[in-house]
């Protein structure tokens, strides 16, 4: 069986948690398999069975040389990370700041996951994590009645969306401000449902959609 070598990263379904996070970060550098195989100087067949096999236990040699192809580090390819907040690697000595132009916020908004959202509350201001979507330029997310999230609507709110390299330490981030509102067109509720990206993780009835119209749109990148 021939390797795939088209320009889209990654079609397969990797089962263990490290081949996940393999093919997840390839696909975030759009990388193929191929390519990822030939820069970290390991056989493509070798890479698949890390991917596919979740029993799959390379040796050091292998992540490191994995890690420095895919930018990151053998702790977050390995899941050691995962309970660890991001940023705690040290500041590079030289970092170089600059702000974000609208359309390169609005790029790196359009890649969808998980942002921030500020909301007010009745015992103060309170930031919580959504799954979202952009669609038509508004933020979208789905959520329950009553949940924190859901006490957006008719508000003036924040969201913020990131990434932060650890690896490099680098990263961006982009934060809308914006009034929120419930959705009520059945029409436009369909519509949101059908071009969103994914369900919330939270998961159980989540039915009320509520989208942002954002009124400024403002980033920042970090970089060595």
């Amino acid at each position: 069986m021939t390797e795939q070598t088209s320009a889209h990263p990654a079609t397969e379904a990797p089962r263990g948690d490290l081949g996940r996070r393999l093919a997840a970060r390839r696909a975030q550098l759009g990388l193929t398999r191929r390519q990822t195989a030939a820069r970290a100087d390991m056989a493509v067949g070798y890479l698949r069975y890390l991917e596919e096999h979740p029993g799959a236990a390379p040796g050091t040699g292998a992540l490191i040389r994995l890690a420095e192809v895919l930018e990151t580090t053998v702790t977050e390819l390995t899941g050691g990370a995962v309970d660890l907040p991001p940023g705690p690697g040290r500041a590079v000595r030289e970092a170089r700041f600059t702000e974000l132009e609208p359309g390169e916020c609005r790029a790196l908004l359009g890649s969808h996951g998980v942002g921030r959202l500020a909301v007010p509350t009745d015992t103060g201001p309170v930031i919580v994590p959504v799954n979202y979507s952009v669609v038509d330029g508004a933020i979208v997310f789905r959520t329950a009645l009553g949940a924190t999230p859901s006490l957006a609507a008719g508000q003036d709110v924040a969201f913020e969306v990131d990434r932060i390299d650890d690896a490099f330490s680098q990263g961006w981030s982009v934060l809308i401000r914006g009034h929120a509102r419930t959705v009520t067109d059945q029409r436009e509720r369909q519509r949101f449902t059908e071009q969103a990206y994914s369900a919330p993780w939270a998961g159980g009835a989540r039915d009320l959609w509520v989208r942002i119209e954002a009124h400024t749109v403002t980033g920042r990148r970090i970089r060595a």
